[in-house]
């Protein structure tokens, strides 16, 4: 069996510790230690940092990565649907639970959002709470925040 190769890269909001092998991309979380970029990255996660650089620089608005996310089958239900939310758009959590088919699930679709294993490309962040509120984000909620701000080309002016 393949060894998961583990990675680090440096990113504006915190480091990415990336974990995959020849089967994709099995986890990407964001770290507050400041972890230099690997400097020996294997060939099957090269296009990963690419793309992660491409996004970061605001060239890059669909990921096109093998993923091979570990969970249950409802978790990769909901973590496969997420991959349907567009760059620049959000869903509440009600209407992710409509897109599984199963509204009585809102619960279990915050849960399993909360432990999507992919930060980022998995959109989990792109997901709010049904007032709009930018609620729960295992990765900080001024995080999301930067992530979807990043995401929206129109840069709104503060009043204050």
């Amino acid at each position: 069996m393949e060894s998961n190769s583990v990675i680090y890269y440096k990113t504006p909001i915190g480091t990415a510790k990336i974990v995959g092998d020849e089967n994709g991309i099995q986890s990407i979380s964001v770290l507050d230690d400041i972890i230099e970029t690997s400097k020996n990255i294997p060939l099957f996660l090269k296009d990963c940092i690419a793309q992660l650089e491409e996004y970061f620089a605001g060239t890059r608005t669909e990921f096109k990565l093998k993923l091979n996310p570990q969970g249950t089958k409802f978790q990769q239900k909901v973590w496969k649907e997420l991959l349907n939310i567009p760059f620049n758009k959000t869903r509440t959590y009600l209407e992710q639970t409509k897109a599984i088919g199963d509204v009585k699930a809102i619960r279990a679709v915050a849960s399993a959002n909360g432990k999507n294993p992919i930060w980022i490309v998995i959109p989990c962040h792109r997901v709010l709470g049904s007032d709009g509120s930018l609620t729960g984000y295992a990765g900080g909620i001024w995080r999301k925040k930067w992530l979807l701000d990043h995401e929206n080309p129109v840069k709104q002016q503060s009043l204050f």
